[in-house]
């Protein structure tokens, strides 16, 4: 069915757009959240009402996208993952991983408007990710990913640990629990003498 765009939504169009969608999507989506109006003689003259407003807000927005993406190529992001010695990630860098280094300098994006070359980076290196900004604008920021010291532990060493901690607890566990053979037969033995004697 036909619509035209309330608001702005970044996986399909801007506000005053008209698009096609499918009926449930509208009804269960973008009407109940105000986004979309269905397209009819009605909401066509409303549009047409708003419609230097609307220009002129997306002028605004053109001229926003424009110094956000000064801002965001100036960027230079940095990120440190843990990774083994080929360089190969202990993980990946995702568009989810980019979104949030961005938070952290004051850049809110979602992580749909992030796009990475195959979806994610899984090794060391220097990568270009694209930001989509506003319409047709994108910026183009420098991503090195970098390995993370990890503390390499000795794997021989501990089993030698575990063997001599296994070695002390038996020498505990024969000192604490003597044999019955010393100190516990004659002291059994002394009544049954004394038995006999009286």
């Amino acid at each position: 069915m036909k619509v035209i765009l309330n608001k702005d939504l970044a996986t399909l169009g801007e506000e005053g757009d008209v698009w096609d969608v499918a009926r449930g999507y509208f009804r269960n989506y973008l009407f109940p959240r105000g986004i979309a109006v269905p397209y009819n003689d009605k909401t066509i003259k409303i549009f047409e009402a708003r419609k230097d407003e609307i220009a002129a807000r997306k002028a605004e927005k053109r001229k926003e996208a424009a110094s956000l993406k000064e801002k965001v190529e100036a960027l230079n992001l940095v990120l440190t993952m843990p990774a083994g010695a080929s360089g190969k990630l202990y993980g990946a860098v995702t568009s989810q991983t980019i979104s949030e280094e961005l938070a952290k300098q004051g850049f809110q994006f979602e992580r749909k408007r992030i796009e990475l070359p195959g979806n994610s980076f899984k090794s060391v290196g220097k990568y270009k990710i694209t930001v989509r900004l506003y319409e047709g604008a994108v910026a183009e920021v420098p991503l090195a990913v970098e390995a993370q010291a990890v503390e390499t532990k000795a794997h021989a060493p501990a089993p030698d640990k575990n063997r001599r901690r296994r070695g002390e607890r038996r020498t505990e566990e024969v000192v604490a629990n003597p044999q019955p053979e010393q100190g516990y037969a004659p002291e059994a033995a002394a009544p049954a003498e004394q038995n006999a004697q009286g």
